[in-house]
């Protein structure tokens, strides 16, 4: 390479990250002779025809590829018109994203059934409450029942969400009566997952289901299986298992790296694993074996989403996001990385290699060739951890390997949930959401966003998400985050309540008042669930309509990379929101199945999709939803701003 060609290569590290620390690593990467995903995808060059959704391999008679800017000019082998094969291909990308959360929840639901039937000993029930407030609302008489045997009377009920094979799944009884009425109507109720996944995976068989508008009420059933099943019973499983969250200070970013400790990074999604590694790292015999080769002490560190599950229940310090999980491996000071499920590059492997760094895989359903894989049991969780830290701790006392630690830290606060949010505004004998809905409709505060998910490197890691969220608050659109775009606002400094400034006169007002930040962290991409539950909270506080498809919300997940995205988004349209995707989107323009999604669905009463790369025009278009909602509902007239005396502070408060 010639020295100008390489010199301009290296410029190119701030194009590929915002995170100066990610920055940093990048560089020294590349000085280094190591190659990292944010450069693996600028080289990497999309399929035109497959970035699209244009190509069909369900069976071989092809694979046929049909041309993107002449869609309709031809047809498959078989005759499969575009819109066939678009709605196929997505509606596989939605099975494999429900299975994926849905294994998940069937993890957690048999984690917390053995646990009761005493099975599993080093976890317990942490939260009773929640275990009484969640039965409670599917339905379950709880008067007089010991913990166990109400428990276990969940475990049976919830067993539903995975194995029914008619009925109804039974947390969709949470949703507003007339969003039910609607997926009832529609014939798009969701049983149980499994039926659902492969109903849905044997429609797009060749010779199959050939109509994209059936095709998208099963892909919608599916949807709603996630969401409002296996994503649903992962989150209010673990909250009960582990403790739910509230809001705890918790730093962020690659200066959590401790030269002068052992370095061990927990990235994956299943709570338990962390957990156990929590629990042996406080072991006194670790400890001691640390100083005993020279380190001051063991250091737990979390990455990606079973991070941001730690970090929200127990500061656990977080060390960034998806993008950044090879590029923390380059400070050389990572003795062990230890991993599950979901979200795991198997790239990372060369890099620890590289960087003498263990890899180490736990989960059955996740090897990576050329890691070591330790396997991670529930009822036996210190055979794992207690041999990961030995590892880890033998790595210390021999690290070859130079260190550099970039220094950015960042604070914020996280583990806002559902039930956070109402104790934060009625407090502890008047929870309500009705002071939330009061501001949207007094007009102090605009609407409310989640914005969710990857980062993805085909556009410069965390800038969408910030800029986006950036020019939201500042139009007094309350965020709601979850999963990695949390992390990349917490490093940009916007999850603390000295963030208020940032936000638009009237959303700064109510943060001012109520002491929170403008955006709320609510924790991993499974938590998307908690924000289901916030929009149906909303709709039974009233006076914001009817369903969730009548409230002035809308979703954006600016970078997202994953099929288990694409199920995410689906289920928030199929409840009624309106969600955006950056990066871009597997249709095609001014095709049937492309219209049915970008509008058709929002006539027939749901939310639709919406796909655009630039933050700013990401930000108008949810606005202007958003205020067509507010339109819809009688709330559009603006409002005399006066000064805020006691009185209505008071009101903001309760």
């Amino acid at each position: 390479m010639a020295k100008d060609d390489k010199d301009k290569n290296l410029e190119t590290v701030q194009e590929r990250t915002a995170c100066e620390a990610t920055q940093q690593m990048l560089a020294k990467a590349r000085r280094d002779g190591v190659k990292l995903d944010l450069d693996r995808g600028f080289e990497m060059k999309a399929c035109p025809i497959g970035v699209e959704s244009a190509c069909c391999k369900n069976c071989f008679m092809g694979p046929c590829r049909l041309n993107p800017r002449d869609p309709y000019k031809k047809v498959g082998v078989c005759g499969a018109t575009i819109d066939t094969i678009m709605a196929r291909n997505f509606a596989r990308n939605v099975a494999a994203g429900c299975a994926s959360h849905n294994d998940h929840g069937r993890h957690i639901l048999g984690l917390f059934r053995g646990i009761l039937e005493g099975k599993i000993k080093d976890f317990r029930i942490e939260d009773t409450q929640k275990l009484e407030k969640i039965a409670k609302s599917i339905g379950i008489e709880v008067e007089g029942k010991e913990v166990v045997a109400l428990g276990l009377e969940l475990c049976d009920e919830l067993e539903k969400t995975f194995s029914n094979v008619d009925g109804e799944m039974p947390f969709v009884k949470r949703a507003p009566k007339a969003t039910q009425e609607l997926w009832r109507k529609d014939g798009v109720m969701p049983r149980g997952a499994m039926v659902e996944v492969m109903e849905l995976m044997s429609r797009t068989h060749i010779g199959c289901d050939q109509d994209y508008n059936n095709l998208m009420k099963q892909i919608t059933r599916t949807a709603l299986a996630d969401g409002w099943g296996g994503s649903m019973v992962a989150t209010e499983l673990s909250d009960i298992m582990f403790g739910t969250p509230s809001p705890i200070l918790a730093d962020v970013n690659m200066g959590v790296l401790k030269e002068d400790h052992v370095n061990v990074i927990v990235h994956g999604h299943e709570p338990a694993m962390f957990e156990g590694m929590l629990a042996a790292v406080n072991d006194p015999f670790f400890i001691e074996e640390a100083r005993a080769k020279g380190a001051k002490g063991i250091n737990l560190i979390g990455m990606c989403c079973s991070g941001a599950e730690m970090m929200s229940r127990h500061g656990v310090p977080h060390a960034g996001n998806f993008g950044s999980t090879e590029a923390i491996m380059v400070t050389g000071a990572v003795d062990a990385m230890v991993v599950d499920i979901q979200c795991i590059k198997q790239g990372l492997a060369e890099v620890a290699r590289c960087y003498d760094t263990h890899l180490i895989t736990t989960n059955p359903r996740a090897h990576i060739e050329g890691a070591t894989h330790i396997e991670f049991e529930d009822h036996d969780p210190r055979k794992c951890t207690d041999q990961i830290l030995a590892k880890a701790i033998t790595r210390f006392g021999s690290r070859s390997m130079p260190i550099e630690i970039p220094r950015q830290i960042q604070k914020g606060v996280h583990g806002f949930t559902h039930e956070y949010i109402e104790y934060m505004l009625g407090g502890t004998f008047r929870g309500s959401y009705s002071p939330l809905n009061d501001n949207i409709i007094n007009g102090r505060i605009r609407g409310v966003a989640g914005v969710v998910g990857c980062t993805n490197p085909k556009v410069r890691q965390d800038s969408v998400h910030v800029e986006l969220v950036r020019e939201l608050i500042k139009n007094d659109v309350l965020v709601l985050q979850t999963g990695c775009s949390q992390i990349a606002l917490a490093k940009a400094g916007f999850l603390v309540p000295e963030a208020a400034p940032l936000a638009g006169p009237g959303l700064a007002e109510v943060c001012e008042t109520v002491g929170m930040p403008p955006v709320l962290g609510l924790g991993s991409c499974v938590d998307n669930s908690r924000i289901l539950i916030a929009a149906s909270a909303m709709v039974a506080a009233g006076g914001l309509g009817n369903s969730i498809a009548d409230l002035p919300v809308a979703g954006c997940a600016p970078e997202w990379m994953s099929e288990k995205a694409l199920a995410i988004g689906h289920y928030f349209v199929a409840s009624g929101v309106y969600t955006v995707f950056g990066v871009g989107f597997p249709s095609i323009k001014d095709t049937k199945f492309h219209d049915l999604m970008f509008d058709g669905l929002e006539k027939q009463g749901y939310g639709k999709w919406g796909v655009e790369k630039d933050p700013i025009e990401i930000a108008r278009m949810m606005i202007a939803h958003i205020d067509k909602k507010r339109k819809e509902l009688g709330i559009d007239k603006t409002r005399e701003r006066t000064l805020v005396d006691m009185s209505d502070r008071r009101d903001l408060a309760s």
